[in-house]
């Protein structure tokens, strides 16, 4: 029963106490209370907070994005992740690519050039898919995770000690209301007790029942006061004791701007880790792809093929043949005569070529070279000099001059 009796009473209290605020909040809003403004430093601090959370969830949604672009398979991450269950393992775009490529080249047969070539750009496929693999784990947890723990724990806090300083305000104000209307009653209730009345018919008479009991009435206020000044005493240490502590919470922003700094930075490395690995592996696959014996190069736009005689030039192991989409046919002739012979002849570089070791010789486009063959030297490789410098070339990278 005495438990019955407390929560009831608590209930009351807390009710009183809502209906106080939302009257003080509604007067406020139409001009008819006053209001205890922060400092301006705590405002600072509070705009400042409110910022950092708006363009975290901004970023971190973005970056969720980037780094998973299906929406479906963020909802299942989201799902798995909230049941605190490990989702399960997913092939990625680039490994499903390379395995397509994979699984096309076997069929059209690993001897021929296009199957070669298909199945050496699906194990590069699938090597990038393992580095998009390792960028998303390393970012999830190096960068992706802080963020998240910042909005939904220490922004949290935050948002909850302001909540609790803005109800504290609101008791201080309702408090101060209070008590200038006791102030006021207790004016009132002096002024009519001092007024001497005149005359002696009946509405003089009528009226000065009424104004006393109107005083009875303010008399009420007048008690209030010291009450009043006490509970707003009360209020406004509670609120600046709030204050203090919304205001050291806010303070561990910066704090936080620095470890997300620190975040940032390991997110920009595992980025950069993995654009260079892709970057390595289709250098690689470029040089595979180079090194293939090949007829022809063409666009792919190719439509039709028809020889036209190269006055000037000859591409390396073959005499050129356009067509209007810029295709370029090759036949061996020139090539068989350079490896047969002992010469050497000038060659143009068509394309970049970056040396895979200390063998070969780096190029770039345009420039002009010395060629020759060694005997015993790879069909698809010739010997290039330029100046001291000198090593082996790929032939699908050079065209004979005249």
């Amino acid at each position: 029963m005495n438990i019955m009796d407390f929560n009831v009473k608590k209930l009351a209290a807390d009710a009183g106490t809502f209906l106080s605020r939302a009257v003080q909040f509604t007067e406020e809003k139409l001009g008819q209370a006053e209001k205890t403004e922060l400092d301006a430093h705590l405002e600072n601090l509070l705009s400042k907070a409110e910022c950092t959370k708006i363009w975290t969830e901004k970023i971190l949604k973005q970056t969720e994005v980037l780094l998973q672009p299906n929406p479906n398979a963020r909802i299942e991450e989201f799902v798995y992740e909230k049941l605190d269950r490990k989702a399960p393992s997913r092939i990625n775009n680039p490994e499903l690519l390379g395995q397509y490529m994979i699984d096309a080249g076997t069929e059209f047969g690993p001897g021929t050039a296009y199957g070669n070539a298909l199945i050496k750009c699906g194990e590069t496929q699938k090597r990038i898919g393992t580095a998009d693999r390792e960028l998303i784990q390393t970012s999830a947890l190096n960068f992706l995770t802080p963020l998240r723990n910042f909005i939904e724990g220490d922004y949290k806090t935050i948002a909850k000690e302001r909540k609790l300083l803005q109800n504290k305000r609101l008791d201080l104000d309702a408090a101060k209301t209070r008590l200038k209307k006791a102030k006021a009653a207790e004016t009132r209730a002096s002024q009519l007790n001092s007024a001497r009345l005149e005359g002696d018919n009946i509405m003089v008479n009528f009226s000065y029942m009424l104004n006393f009991l109107h005083v009875k009435w303010l008399k009420i206020w007048a008690e209030e006061v010291t009450k009043s000044e006490q509970e707003l005493r009360i209020t406004q240490s509670e609120f600046d004791r709030q204050a203090e502590i919304t205001r050291l919470l806010l303070e561990g922003i910066s704090s936080t701007h620095a470890h997300h700094l620190r975040c940032l930075n390991d997110f920009v490395e595992a980025q950069m880790t993995y654009y260079a690995q892709c970057y390595q592996y289709m250098l690689d696959l470029q040089k595979q792809l180079g090194s293939f014996p090949s007829n022809y190069h063409c666009n792919n736009n190719q439509t039709s093929v028809a020889p036209v005689p190269s006055a000037s030039s000859n591409v390396i192991g073959s005499s050129a043949l356009t067509s209007t989409s810029g295709l370029v046919m090759t036949s061996p002739s020139n090539l068989i005569d350079l490896k047969e012979g002992s010469g050497s002849r000038k060659a143009r570089v068509l394309y970049d070529y970056d040396a895979a070791n200390s063998s070969e010789l780096s190029l770039l486009a345009d420039e002009v070279i010395t060629v020759f063959s060694v005997a015993g030297m790879d069909s698809d490789w010739l010997m290039g000099e330029r100046g001291n410098q000198k090593g082996r070339v790929p032939i699908t990278y050079l065209e004979l001059l005249n």
